[in-house]
């Protein structure tokens, strides 16, 4: 077991953290591999409960190793805080944790741009990381390698914002910023992150090489990727599986293992096509039951049945052994559960997911009806516990996507998962 890598299967939200939470004590490293603070991944455990943005899910195992790689772009003054924060609960991360040298810097001036984009018209989080990656691409972003260099960052401010000042004051008419000002506010941020920066692929193929476990953790889902996701309601890098190898710098060759986490219903924040979506009293129940507001931005999630076409189009797509089926106790009490099978579109069914966002948007969900439970399951710990129509919807989704499920989650905390063969 060289790499195993987790990637939500949806459009986020699955519960990537618990699983990566509850992995990670098996592993030596826990590596995030792209997105920005835009991630919101709950952890809870005992009587504890802690949203992490930046930092790997794997913090408060002892004695794991946490990275954040290039693919990850970084918002210091979040990191800073996050860092203090995790610091504060008793989680030394000194000698712990790792930040890549070349992930790109999130400032100011990005949020200011994405704050007066119509940012609405997609359904962004507002926190700068389209920008961050739009200068990324266009080889004018900052690295954490140049924040930590004083006159380096010094320099590079002032001339990118005098920049990105033509654009705001130009274009849109606004005030402009202040480079000294950025300067002066991120000189701490600096100081504070400058002994945990470092070449985190060379770290990481020097633990590959002493045969170390490596647990890589991708935020948002894969029907939000950059290429693959429903386009343009997307996000602005690859939470697939094939976003490791770019975002860590490790080898193809290296991944071994790979879970797909998804809900037992589906949700999706912001705009973008959404074939189940449920806008009646179930949708209502998914979304109380579930606790389905945002982690980051505290926005309600839409909610609806499980979409099988799109999870087996995931499965496909990252090349998963295995699933985690997360909230599965959320269903408890409906007398129905429905899972979409196939696509209809002008008297023509479909088995296939369509992630051109125009298309998607017109078609008609095409349902199989399965019974539903009144038992309440939270907390279950044991498959053969579960209620015998439970049993039959995971065993309907392992035929219809051909991946066996090997972990259950019924409840937010660790010790309510059932776990099967892994």
């Amino acid at each position: 077991m060289a790499v195993t890598v987790v990637v939500g299967s949806q459009w986020g939200d699955e519960g990537k953290g618990k699983v990566v939470d509850l992995l990670a004590s098996q592993f030596d490293i826990v590596a995030r591999y792209q997105g920005g603070a835009n991630a919101g991944h709950t952890i809870k455990w005992g009587d504890r409960e802690h949203v992490l943005h930046l930092l790997p899910s794997g913090v408060f195992a002892p004695g794991v190793h946490c990275l954040i790689g290039n693919g990850v772009v970084i918002d210091p003054k979040a990191l800073v805080s996050e860092i203090q924060n995790v610091q504060e609960l008793g989680y030394d991360l000194k000698g712990r944790l790792w930040v890549s040298r070349n992930a790109h810097c999130i400032l100011p001036y990005h949020q200011a741009l994405e704050n007066i984009r119509s940012a609405d018209r997609i359904g962004t989080t507002k926190r700068g990381i389209g920008p961050a990656y739009t200068d990324k691409v266009a080889r004018t972003g900052i690295r954490i390698a140049e924040l930590v260099d004083v006159d380096v960052f010094s320099k590079r401010v002032r001339t990118e914002v005098e920049r990105k000042n033509l654009i705001l004051r130009g274009s849109y008419g606004e005030r402009g910023l202040d480079a000294e000002e950025i300067i002066a506010e991120y000189s701490d941020c600096a100081r504070t992150l400058a002994e945990y920066v470092t070449d985190t692929a060379h770290f990481l193929h020097e633990a590959l090489d002493h045969g170390k476990k490596i647990l890589a953790e991708g935020a948002q889902g894969c029907l939000l990727d950059i290429d693959f996701g429903t386009y343009p309601y997307v996000t602005s890098s690859t939470p697939t599986a094939g976003g490791v190898c770019t975002g860590l710098g490790v080898p193809p060759t290296a991944i071994t293992r790979t879970i797909g986490i998804s809900k037992a219903y589906c949700t999706r924040v912001g705009h973008g096509p959404f074939p189940t979506e449920l806008t009646d009293t179930t949708g209502a129940h998914l979304q109380n039951a579930g606790g389905e507001f945002g982690a980051t931005t505290g926005r309600p999630r839409r909610c609806g049945w499980l979409d099988l076409v799109a999870l087996r189009y995931s499965c496909r797509l990252n090349g998963f052994a295995e699933l985690a089926l997360t909230k599965l106790d959320v269903l408890s009490g409906l007398e129905n559960v429905k899972v979409c099978v196939e696509y209809e579109q002008g008297g023509v069914t479909d088995s296939r997911f369509i992630n051109d966002a125009r298309l998607l948007d017109t078609v008609s969900p095409q349902y199989e009806v399965m019974q539903g439970w009144e038992e309440d399951i939270r907390g279950y710990r044991d498959f053969d516990e579960l209620p015998g129509a439970a049993k039959d919807l995971i065993n309907r989704i392992q035929s219809f996507t051909g991946i066996p499920v090997t972990m259950i989650s019924t409840g937010p905390k660790r010790s309510q998962t059932i776990r099967m063969g892994c």
